[in-house]
C-alpha cells in the first residue's frame, strides 16, 4: 500500500494552500518560505503525474482533478486527526459531524435527535446543512444525508427513509375552504419549490384532475420555505411522510386527501469508505434504521 501514498508533508502543504487559495497564505501558516511551498506541491504533482493548480502569475486556482483530491486529502487528514485524538484522549467525548440536506434536518431528523442524545450521550453531534452533492463539499463530515440513489465514488451508502407525497395544509385553511375530492384544489393556491417541479403536475395526473388550474399559485427556491408557508395558511403544499407526521400529530398541519400517495426518492446515509468501521459511525447509521420504522399511524 505504501507506493500509493505520496509525502505526507506534501500533502499537508497542499491541503492548506488548496484551502487558503494562496500559496503565500499556506507559507504564513504553515511557517515556511512560499519557495518552499511551491517545491513541496511540485513534488506532489510530479508524484501523482497530474496538475493540481492552475497557477496565472501570483493567483493559485484549483484544477478540477486537484478539487476533487482537495475533498479526499482533508478527509484523510481528519480521519488521522480523530485517531490521534482518540488514543491520547480516550475517553474524550466522540463528535460526528452530520451533513444534512435542509428540509430533511429541520422536519425530521432535529426531533429524532434527542432520542440519540439520551441513547449515546458519549457521541456529540455538530449538524451542519447543504444542498450539495456530497463530492463537492468543502467541509468534512462523517455521515451526510441525501437522496437515494446517488452515485458516490469511494463512499458507502445505505437507504434508510422512504418518501411519498400528498397534499398538506393548514386546519384554518381548510375550514375555510374544505377539500373533499382532488377538483376542490381548483378554489386554492398551489406552494411549489424551484426543487420539485413537477411534483404538482405528477400529483394531479395520479389524481385523475391533470388540467386542473389552481386559482394561484406561489413559488419558493427552496422547499422548506413552501412547507412552512403551508404551515402559516398561505396554502396546500405537497409533502413529504413520513417527514411531515409529526407536524400532522401536532395539529399543524392536516392532509385532507388520503390518496394517491405518490412515491418520490427517499434519504440514505452516506459515509466515506474509509471510516465505515468506525463504531461511532456504525452506531449512528443504525440508529437512523431503526428511527425510520415504517408506522401505521398516516
Amino acid at each position: 500500500m505504501n507506493e500509493h501514498i505520496p509525502p505526507l508533508n506534501a500533502l499537508r502543504t497542499f491541503e492548506v494552500a488548496a484551502r487558503l487559495s494562496s500559496f503565500s497564505a499556506a507559507a504564513d501558516e504553515l511557517f515556511v518560505t512560499h519557495g518552499a511551498v511551491s517545491k513541496q506541491i511540485k513534488q506532489l504533482e510530479d508524484w501523482l503525474g497530474v496538475k493540481l493548480f492552475e497557477r496565472t502569475g501570483r493567483r493559485v486556482k484549483l484544477t478540477e482533478l486537484g478539487w476533487r483530491y482537495l475533498v479526499q486529502v482533508q478527509d484523510g487528514l481528519d480521519i488521522i486527526a480523530n485517531a490521534t485524538a482518540q488514543l491520547l484522549q480516550p475517553n474524550v467525548q466522540r463528535r460526528l459531524v452530520i451533513n444534512s440536506t435542509p428540509t430533511l434536518a429541520m422536519h425530521w431528523l432535529l426531533p429524532q435527535l434527542p432520542d440519540f442524545q439520551r441513547r449515546f450521550p458519549d457521541v456529540e453531534i455538530r449538524l451542519m446543512t447543504s444542498d450539495r452533492d456530497v463530492g463537492r463539499l468543502d467541509t468534512a463530515f462523517d455521515v451526510a444525508l441525501r437522496r437515494w440513489p446517488g452515485d458516490w465514488p469511494g463512499y458507502i451508502a445505505q437507504p434508510f427513509l422512504d418518501e411519498w407525497e400528498i397534499p398538506l395544509c393548514s386546519p384554518a385553511l381548510l375550514h375555510e375552504k374544505p377539500i373533499k375530492t382532488a377538483s376542490d384544489l381548483a378554489q386554492h393556491t398551489l406552494l411549489q419549490a424551484d426543487t420539485r417541479p413537477t411534483a404538482w403536475q405528477r400529483w394531479l395526473t395520479l389524481a385523475g384532475v391533470p388540467d386542473l388550474k389552481p386559482a394561484h399559485t406561489q413559488q419558493f427556491d427552496h422547499f422548506y420555505l413552501a412547507l412552512q408557508a403551508a404551515m402559516d395558511g398561505l396554502g396546500i403544499v405537497l409533502g413529504p411522510l413520513p417527514m411531515m407526521q409529526p407536524e400532522i400529530e401536532a395539529g399543524g398541519l392536516i392532509a385532507p386527501l388520503p390518496s394517491p400517495r405518490v412515491p418520490v426518492r427517499g434519504y440514505c446515509w452516506v459515509v466515506p469508505r474509509a471510516v465505515m468501521n468506525d463504531p461511532a459511525i456504525e452506531t449512528f447509521c443504525q440508529w437512523l434504521e431503526s428511527r425510520s420504522k415504517p408506522s401505521t399511524s398516516y
